[in-house]
């Protein structure tokens, strides 16, 4: 099993969203960075389990848990034309773009702030606390996975 935290604008897609669709799943779809695909295509399983990370709000933070529920699959987005992550360089024959489908597990009561993330020393190695790290999905650890959970138990 690994562990990730995706992050995602509350005001495009926010896990209220992701809790609304059929079954609380959805595609992760519109990652156009790859190094973001290749984790996509080529670490995420089925069953492994994410953090929903709501970015470029008031305040940001860890919104919740969602399980991977299928695999990296072909980002289809790309080859529709009014979609705003077409790709005209993707097409079906060579496709340049994946996603994976991810499922609500949990909603937390009180989201788990940046602001808290960088007061424990345990987390500091996190990609999220990194000076420059843009990246939408980073790979979170077995340890800070479980000190996150506890930080929010405690919320």
């Amino acid at each position: 099993m690994h562990y990730w935290l995706m992050k995602s604008e509350p005001a495009v897609f926010g896990i209220d969203d992701l809790a609304s669709r059929p079954r609380q799943t959805a595609s992760w779809d519109g990652i156009r960075n790859y190094q973001v695909r290749n984790m996509l295509r080529d670490q995420m399983h089925k069953g492994d389990l994410a953090f929903f990370y709501h970015s470029s709000c008031a305040p940001p933070g860890i919104a919740g848990i969602m399980k991977i529920s299928r695999a990296g699959h072909v980002d289809t987005t790309a080859f529709e034309p009014k979609s705003p992550h077409f790709d005209a360089r993707s097409t079906p024959g060579q496709p340049l773009w994946y996603m994976v489908d991810v499922t609500l597990v949990k909603r937390f009561g009180q989201p788990v702030t940046l602001t808290e993330l960088r007061r424990h020393a345990t987390l500091r190695e996190m990609f999220i606390l990194r000076r420059g790290n843009r990246l939408s999905i980073t790979p979170v650890t077995t340890k800070q996975w479980q000190y996150i959970l506890k930080l929010a138990d405690d919320a």
